[in-house]
């Protein structure tokens, strides 16, 4: 082993208590409890199998009280019959010679009432968590918050009782203690809410019983540790000030370390995304004589030994490690030996690897396995060296690739680095190492950066697999022979590619934009599905026939009858293909046009397409489809009344031929093609677009020149709610999720939940051609998008409705007027002024209130290419062009007039998995 490394270094802890070295093994959920949170055999042998060479284990968290487990399968501390388990896991853990520290917790308002046999959850507060769902809880009584701490301190009692070398309190998470401390969660007036000083108290409360408890159970060399989470993004909500201020308080009582929890141990403010100075440092700058003598554990992104170096480098002084442990049980012994690890898990290697099947199962783990057994592409082993640009930003990198995947991404020294990108380098440099794959999300705060650092290593990657090519004797200029070329990255291109590939095919994805996603990166709502299974789950009562009606009505009557009715009944499969394929959209909210809530999201509520996009591109990667950036299609072959493939230009101008026997069209719609959007609707000259710079119409183009037929071209939508200095789409279920519309004078003007067409003309017959999308804080909890717009600095915010109107440089009467009226409207369930009759959620009165100004912009082309109900693109004689296939927004007829938010995700998964199910049938006959 190599002594001079830094992380072999021991550490005495303040108390006395030495640790061998300074690496740790994070707590992690297994989900491997039994039912009543009792200890498994797989459970303890996946803790000895970790032990060992690393200094300390510290064990996930045990909930301390029956109504305290956060998430299935947890393990329990709650009663004295669960110390001979857990003294089961300290005994293996300690008998391969690392300490053995137990993390202890409660869940508070995070727990599921499902996981507690059906009863209200505990907090603070009765104030329901912000995520679609939550059960509001019952808040805790002074008498029984008294209670909660002696149950922490028993809990404590126990883990000294199984063996345990220390306890660490879980004050992160949004979990109780957390939840304490947060303005957000905690809302009391006693002496455990109101002031920091009383939102303190509890967490320091139960330290204080843990000490009490240490000193009279256990020796003095016991270890009594503080995890943290640095910042909450709800506002209100906890401050890295905030937390400074609490952890100096802990530490002037007494602890033996702080953990940070964090994705990753260089993070950032989550607040304000323009700070590129890490927290660490934030904490190194702030923290007092005392704090400083307190240990502090970094945690994430540590996989090989230069990260945990690098860690101790950037000043923390102890490294936890995550996901490389769950990987590699003997990750310590690997990376003293100067192994170079990647991030990922043989498919075929869980008993190997000691994880519990529950674990296996959990989606940490998931994202990491990899069927080692498939080829996928191969490169030429080697160092290649690009040049990254973006913006101001030039640096230099060197991407090591082995026979079949990228080993390293390094920063090449250079005077003029420009440090604030380093940050956001690593993360993504980790995230493209797990994945394997340049296509992984990007960092938040530093897209640009990311997609040109992403477009480095997917050039390095061409290069690579050219030099394969020719060291193999072959020619990298012949044509290339796949059995569907899809055209395209957005969803229908990507569900395309995947179902295609799942049928046997072997797929190639060619896209002409530097990144993938298309336009549906930018979709926002949700996607459209009547008779789902989550709306049952919810008690929605909807119906196919319903669906049909409303969306018929919405486009004026103009649908493709045979289309639509193909739309609406194939919708709850694309549903449930989705959530097959780790895509779960089991949230629901409602649409302009629909009448009952039938738009499925995230669970979270943030937006869909970054969300649908991720999940795709995950899938993409895990079946290792190739895919070119920067690649145009200039041609679809075809012969004889046969397509036989495509041909391309790369970003260096250099023509290539792909045969195929099926080509897949899936490249969106032409709203950023201001002369074909003029062309055909020359009043919508000068109206922004909130589509991506790549929606210009190209594949109708290209298909046009093979002979096939259009329809609708001059049906062209307008979304109502565009912020017109950044073109960005306010979503849709802003408005779903309970907000109104006034205009300049204050005043609504219009049902907000009529169709976008109807809306958007009521807004341009305004005289000021504008209006403002108003909406508390309800509102903006229930709509994580909405902090999305808060962070691009387009929102007003003002504590009360008076100040608001102010700041619009309105009349307050009028606005306060207007929300009290609306505000009536929603207690009694009947709008008396506009007649809307869905979204009447909530009464708008809970500060602080929001606005963002909106106009109308393009937003959707409803024309395009005929196709057929199985996706076959026809001529203008409506026969059918053998070989080709289209879906999403290059195609026209599906939603007629005008299309209803939420249709369009709906469409790019219905029909783009149905054209790669028939191009790779076709394919492979």
């Amino acid at each position: 082993m190599n002594t001079i490394t830094p992380i072999l270094k021991p550490l005495t802890l303040p108390n006395g208590a030495v640790l061998k070295n300074r690496l740790l093994m994070a707590p992690m959920t297994t989900c491997a409890g039994f039912f009543d949170g009792g200890v498994t055999g797989d459970l303890v042998e996946y803790y000895r199998s970790r032990a060992g060479t690393i200094g300390t284990v510290i064990v996930e968290c045990c909930f301390i009280d029956p109504k305290g487990p956060a998430f299935p399968g947890a393990i329990a501390i709650d009663s004295d019959n669960k110390i001979p388990g857990l003294a089961r896991i300290a005994s293996a853990i300690k008998s391969k010679g690392s300490k053995a520290i137990l993390q202890i917790y409660h869940g508070g308002r995070m727990v599921e009432p499902e996981l507690i046999g059906g009863k209200k959850p505990v907090a603070p507060s009765a104030i329901a968590a912000p995520r679609e769902g939550a059960t509001t809880p019952q808040a805790l009584t002074g008498e029984e918050v008294e209670v909660m701490i002696t149950k922490f301190g028993d809990a404590v009692n126990r883990a000294i009782k199984a063996g345990f070398d220390g306890v660490e309190i879980h004050g992160a998470n949004t979990y109780l203690i957390q939840q304490f401390y947060s303005p957000n969660s905690n809302q009391r007036d006693d002496k455990w809410g109101g002031s920091r000083d009383n939102r303190a108290r509890f967490p320091l409360e139960v330290l204080e019983i843990t000490h009490k408890m240490a000193k009279r159970f256990a020796d003095s060399s016991f270890i009594i540790g503080y995890r943290f989470s640095p910042e909450e993004i709800e506002v209100p909500g906890i401050r890295f000030d905030d937390t400074m201020y609490l952890l100096e308080k802990l530490a002037a009582r007494g602890v033996d370390y702080l953990h940070f929890s964090v994705g990753h141990y260089l993070r950032t403010s989550i607040n304000d995304t323009a700070d590129t100075t890490t927290l660490i440092e934030k904490y190194h700058a702030q923290r007092s004589d005392t704090l400083a003598r307190i240990p502090i554990i970094g945690v994430g992104g540590v996989v090989n030994k230069s990260d945990a170096e690098s860690a101790l480098d950037k000043g923390y002084d102890l490294i936890a490690v995550g996901k490389a442990c769950i990987a590699y049980p003997d990750w310590a012994d690997r990376i003293l030996k100067n192994e170079h690890l990647e991030l990922f898990i043989d498919s075929t290697q869980r008993e190997a690897l000691t994880i519990p099947e529950p674990l296996w199962r959990f989606s940490l783990v998931d994202a990491m396995i990899r069927d080692v057994s498939s080829g996928g592409r191969k490169y030429k082993a080697g160092v290649f060296q690009e040049k990254v640009e973006a913006e101001a930003l030039k640096l230099k990198i060197n991407v090591t690739l082995d026979t079949d995947r990228i080993t390293d991404i390094t920063l090449v020294q250079d005077d003029t680095l420009d440090v604030d990108f380093s940050t956001s380098f690593e993360i993504l440099r980790s995230r493209i190492l797990v994945a394997n794959s340049p296509y992984v999300d990007a960092v938040t705060g530093a897209t640009a950066q990311s997609e040109a650092l992403k477009k480095a290593v997917s050039r390095a990657m061409t290069t690579s697999t050219k030099e394969h090519v020719i060291e193999e004797g072959g020619n990298p200029e012949a044509p290339q022979s796949y059995d569907v070329v899809v055209i395209g990255s957005g969803g229908a291109g990507l569900s395309a590619a995947i179902q295609a590939y799942d049928e046997g095919a072997r797929v190639v994805i060619v896209e002409k934009m530097p990144s993938i996603g298309g336009n549906t990166i930018k979709a926002s709502v949700g996607m459209n599905a009547a008779e789902t299974r989550f709306q049952k789950l919810k008690g929605i009562e909807d119906s196919k026939e319903l669906f049909y009606e409303e969306t018929l009505k919405g486009g004026k009557f103009k649908n493709n009858h045979d289309l639509l009715r193909t739309f609406v009944e194939r919708a709850p499969e694309a549903v449930e293909w989705l959530a097959s394929h780790d895509i779960e959209l089991n949230d629901i909210t409602i649409t302009g046009g629909m009448s009952i809530d039938r738009t499925h999201r995230p669970a979270d509520r943030s937006a869909v397409g970054g969300f649908l996009i991720s999940g795709l591109v995950k899938n993409i990667n895990q079946r290792n489809i190739d895919v070119l950036l920067d690649t145009s299609v200039e041609e679809i072959l075809h012969a004889d009344g046969v397509v036989t493939g495509v041909k391309i230009a790369n970003e260096y101008n250099e023509h290539h031929i792909l045969n195929a026997k099926s080509v897949i069209v899936a490249t969106g719609g032409f709203s950023a093609n201001r002369a074909m959007v003029v062309k055909y609707r020359p009043e919508l000259d000068g109206f922004v677009t909130t589509n991506h710079k790549g929606a210009t119409g190209s594949g109708i183009v290209l298909l046009q020149n093979i002979g096939a037929d259009t329809v609708d071209m001059s049906e062209i939508q307008i979304h109502p709610t565009v912020e017109q200095t950044t073109s960005y789409l306010v979503s849709e279920a802003i408005r779903g999720g309970g907000a109104i519309l006034v205009s300049q004078e204050g005043k609504r003007f219009y049902n907000e939940m009529e169709t976008r067409d109807k809306v958007s003309a009521q807004i341009i017959a305004l005289p000021e051609k504008s209006a403002w999308i108003v909406f508390d804080d309800q509102v903006r909890q229930n709509n994580k998008a909405a902090d999305e717009y808060i962070a691009r600095g387009f929102v007003v915010s003002a504590p009360s409705v008076g100040e608001l109107a102010l700041k619009l440089n309105m009349e307050p009467g009028n606005l306060q007027a207007t929300l009290e009226r609306y505000n009536q409207f929603v207690v009694q369930k009947q709008d008396e002024d506009f007649g809307r009759t869905t979204a009447l959620r909530c009464e708008l009165n809970q500060g602080p209130f929001h606005a963002i100004r909106i106009a109308p912009g393009v937003h959707h082309t409803m024309g395009g290419v005929t196709i057929n109900t199985e996706t076959e693109v026809l001529d203008s004689q409506k026969q059918v062009i053998k070989g080709v296939w289209a879906a999403g927004e290059v195609v026209g007829g599906i939603h007629g007039a005008n299309r209803i938010g939420g249709n369009a995700v709906a469409d790019i998964i219905i029909f783009g998995t149905l054209a790669g199910h028939n191009a790779a049938v076709h394919a492979l006959s």
